[in-house]
């Protein structure tokens, strides 16, 4: 007798739909990392990189992508998934491990209380969020010397890099923002952020479609009044009422002009002399607005000694 036939379901239209928005989705994500991987030269042949996975949507995507990634790498290099477990009541600790286990991941779960020091030095109302990432940046070092990691990956994006610019302008007064890649606070290890390209929503949905086992935070997120959270807000409410607006402000932090802002240390104001020179970069940059509408016209640049 021949074997029976296998039946082979045909997708329907809305199926086909979907699966094609699901690899466009990938496509995409795997292209932002990988442009960032190299803009920043992030990881390099031989490299082991430490993964931090806290169990959600961001770290769960960066490790998957950078798994999938390595699949067709010109490069060799390792990956070790680190979680840092932090005692936090009713943390399903069984959660992560399994998962790591099932996808063929080397792992290691360090077991620090950081959350009794956490409630304990903070008051009541505070937030938690200083202490708590002084204490887990500390850990982490600690743990990627000890594994003999050469890169710390985190799995900061692009909406984290642009609340942390606001942050800072608002509440710091520094224009200083979450790079891609720099050297830890001991100098010991370099931290990279290979989410720097890859917008939250994006996140969430890759985060759906992968189903990935998400463990809330119930010690900084769950927090209210949060002045992240406040950055979050207004940066999605100006995404929605001026169209293009985030995407111009995350461009900016890859295209300054020092000789335009006023730090005197990175630029040597002190010292600029008329060279009878044409500065293509001087105030005539200013002569075309930025902010001008599309039907307000331009105003013909007249040199100077024309008037």
């Amino acid at each position: 007798m021949n074997a029976p036939e296998t039946a082979v379901r045909t997708l329907t239209r809305g199926e086909q739909k979907q699966a094609y928005e699901n690899n466009k989705l990938f496509k995409r994500l795997a292209r932002q990392v990988g442009q960032a991987i190299a803009d920043y030269n992030m990881i390099e042949a031989g490299d082991k990189v430490m993964v931090c996975v806290s169990g959600g949507k961001d770290s769960y995507a960066l490790l998957d992508i950078l798994l999938r990634l390595r699949e067709r790498a010109p490069i060799d290099f390792d990956i070790i998934a680190v979680n840092l477990d932090q005692k936090q009541p009713g943390f399903p600790a069984h959660v992560l491990p399994e998962y790591l286990t099932a996808r063929g991941v080397p792992f290691h779960v360090e077991n620090q209380d950081t959350y009794s020091i956490v409630k304990r030095l903070v008051p009541e109302g505070k937030t938690t969020c200083s202490l708590c990432s002084r204490l887990r940046r500390g850990i982490l070092y600690r743990v990627a010397g000890e594994l003999g990691a050469t890169k710390i990956a985190l799995g900061h994006h692009r909406d984290d890099i642009l609340q942390t610019v606001l942050l800072n302008m608002f509440y710091g007064g520094k224009l200083k923002g979450m790079p891609p890649k720099l050297q830890s606070d001991d100098g010991k290890h370099i931290v990279i952020r290979p989410l720097a390209y890859v917008k939250e929503n994006d996140l969430e949905k890759y985060a759906q479609l992968r189903e990935f086992p998400i463990i809330p935070c119930n010690l900084c997120g769950s927090q209210p009044n949060l002045k992240r959270a406040e950055m979050k807000t207004l940066l999605q409410e100006w995404d929605k009422r001026f169209p293009g607006r985030v995407d111009n402000m995350f461009s900016a932090l890859a295209d300054v002009v020092p000789s335009h802002l006023m730090d005197h240390r990175l630029f040597p104001f002190a010292g600029l002399r008329a060279t009878g020179v044409a500065d293509p970069h001087g105030d005539i940059a200013f002569d075309d607005e930025p902010c001008a509408t599309p039907d307000s016209g331009t105003v013909p640049i007249v040199p100077f000694d024309a008037l």
